[in-house]
């Protein structure tokens, strides 16, 4: 045990002995690679202060809603009755409405129209249908005539004519 002991500091003095040898060629080569080497550094960037923006555009128009030009004149010119009442045929567009009979009761035509909602709607002259304010001019034993008014890229209020044919 005691030989142990011994051998283990007799080592230990070997070893701390060998660390200081031979390191000045390595100190040496330091001190002169780090010489000429020089660190660059970029300085800050200034900060410029924070600037509050005040949003002023309340007074121009939106952009995601459509425009209307004014008309020079100003005058009202053609446009729906937006204060009636919705008829139950024009929560449905024109496309998907189908004419599939006629019935005449005391000289008065009345058009038959399926709707996709399964029910059967009876209809006359006078009646609006589809989402285009569609006022039914005529009605024949073939077809209902319509008067649509509809909005173009403008604004302005159109009118046009449409037609539902008897599906058979």
């Amino acid at each position: 045990m005691i030989s142990r002991r011994l051998s283990t500091i007799a080592i230990s003095l070997l070893l701390v002995s060998c660390g200081g040898i031979g390191t000045d060629d390595l100190e040496k080569f330091v001190a002169e690679t780090g010489k000429d080497m020089q660190g660059k550094v970029e300085p800050l960037p200034q900060i410029k202060p924070y600037e509050p923006f005040n949003y002023e555009a309340f007074d121009i128009p939106d952009p995601f809603k459509p425009r209307k030009l004014s008309p020079a004149g100003g005058g009202g010119g053609l446009q729906p009755d937006l204060s009636r009442p919705k008829e139950p045929l024009e929560a449905y567009s024109l496309e998907t409405l189908k004419m599939v009979g006629v019935v005449s009761k005391k000289g008065l035509t009345h058009a038959v129209v399926a709707a996709p909602d399964k029910g059967v709607y009876h209809v006359h002259v006078g009646n609006y249908v589809g989402q285009n304010f569609g006022l039914i001019t005529k009605i024949t034993e073939s077809e209902i005539n319509l008067k649509e008014i509809v909005q173009d890229s403008a604004g302005d209020w159109t009118e046009r004519t449409s037609a539902l044919t008897l599906q058979e």
